[in-house]
């Protein structure tokens, strides 16, 4: 067999390929299109060996590892992070990349990570797609709040963008150019609205058929936004063995640094998904609502104090409903907490 490594920049792609014993068979840059690794794959076949590949999870990777497998390669996508724990370099560049990943498929010592298939690739981008709509329409609202404060004008209402609010707006006579600005930011704001309408939409459609939403949204704090996005987010749930390893995947745990006697918990690790972090915090402020988490996330909170005890007890909520989540997707049952272990005796 053959190991190959893939090292991708914007305009090319690194490749070295070593034999079973080690030594090189190729060492080539090509460009990242379709025709160049077509190419490639003829080149490499002469050498008569199946060929296994690596290639680090970055923007781009997914459109080789698609490419290349097609072709008839396997191609293995490494978690970034972790390739360079593994292999510290004290030189760094694409060449020695390439050769590195190389190294490391030939030796299995590729971090691998998994992939999502096209169709969860596809609910992925539908969610993503809505937040980063609502997050331009979030900015451009607190611009009109900046406007307001910077004249000296008090938002009377609660909603400033509901009925009240637009005839507060309307009837505003503001010195150019912030007068023009406002006006254009609200016309972005109202078509912002619309496609994100559009999209919700869409998303309930879709989701109507999804076989986790029903699940999830019986977990407190998860509206059916939230399920379609934790849903596409974890994907298989098969793929984790315990509610720790959910948990863990979020990137809401510390990180721990343990040296002999010594333990240290860090800053969150921050490994997973954005995405699903967000809707999960998202959840849990919602359940810290809940009777059924209330307790837990009061007495979190006044434990740590005013400064950061609020923001503490909402990742450990979070952490807690990611658990739920894999229970109930694991078992296909509703959410259901679990009573006392032990009733108390007099």
């Amino acid at each position: 067999m053959l190991y190959a490594g893939l090292d991708l920049s914007r305009k090319r792609l690194d490749v070295h390929v070593l034999r079973e014993d080690g030594t090189t068979a190729l060492v080539t840059a090509i460009s990242p299109d379709g025709d160049a690794m077509r190419s490639l794959v003829r080149r490499v076949a002469a050498e008569g060996e199946p060929v296994r590949a690596t290639i680090e999870s970055m923007n781009g990777a997914r459109f080789i590892h698609d490419r290349l497998e097609f072709l008839g390669w396997e191609v293995l996508i490494a978690d970034a992070q972790r390739v360079r724990g593994l292999a510290p370099l004290a030189a760094k560049t694409d060449k020695i990349d390439a050769r590195v990943l190389a190294e490391l498929t030939r030796r299995a010592l590729v971090p691998e990570i998994w992939l999502p298939t096209p169709e969860v690739r596809a609910e992925r981008e539908r969610a993503r797609f809505r937040l980063h709509l609502v997050r331009h329409r979030t900015a451009l609202k607190n611009r009109i709040h900046a406007i307001l404060i910077a004249f000296g004008r008090a938002c009377p209402m609660s909603d400033l963008f509901g009925v009240a609010g637009r005839e507060l707006l309307d009837s505003l006579a503001l010195p150019e150019p912030w007068q023009t600005n406002l006006v254009e930011s609200l016309a972005l704001v109202d078509d912002l609205t619309a496609r994100i309408d559009a999209l919700e939409l869409e998303l309930r459609r879709l989701g109507a058929e999804h076989p986790s939403m029903r699940l999830l949204m019986t977990v407190p704090g998860v509206g059916w936004v939230l399920a379609y996005t934790i849903a596409s987010e974890i994907g298989d749930i098969d793929r984790f063995a315990s509610p720790k390893k959910l948990a863990g995947y979020t990137g809401l745990c510390p990180l721990v640094r343990q040296s002999g006697g010594k333990d240290r918990r860090g800053p969150l690790a921050k490994n997973g998904p954005t995405y699903l972090r967000w809707a999960l915090i998202e959840a849990a402020t919602h359940a810290a609502r809940d009777p059924r988490y209330r307790e837990r996330y009061e007495r979190t909170k006044q434990r740590l104090g005013r400064q950061r005890g609020a923001k503490v007890a909402r990742v450990d909520l979070a952490r807690q409903l990611a658990e739920a989540i894999w229970h109930v997707l694991t078992k296909n049952e509703p959410f259901h907490p679990a009573g006392p272990a032990m009733g108390l005796v007099a």
